[in-house]
């Protein structure tokens, strides 16, 4: 449980790193959350298309891809103004 919070953490902050912008969740614990979310993310579509065995998980740059791919349809939703930002 600590290994999936610490790879969500360096997920999130990386994501968050590589994609600035106004629109992004900010806070620690939404930070942890999106990288848990992207390395999830991560995990099922490279279970998906054969890359991991069921019993493996996403690692750090799987699941910093993923937490870009959520930061991404976060920005979008935002932008479209389906969900409102919480900065503002």
């Amino acid at each position: 449980m600590l290994h999936i919070l610490i790879v969500g953490l360096v997920a999130g902050f990386l994501a968050r790193l590589l994609s600035p912008g106004p629109n992004n969740p900010s806070g620690f614990i939404l930070t942890i959350v999106l990288g848990i979310i992207g390395a999830f993310l991560a995990t099922a579509i490279g279970q998906a298309i054969g890359h991991y065995s069921p019993d493996e998980g996403a690692g750090y740059v799987t699941a910093t891809i993923g937490a870009l791919l959520v930061l991404f349809v976060w920005n979008r939703l935002v932008a479209s103004g389906t969900i409102r930002d919480f900065n503002r």
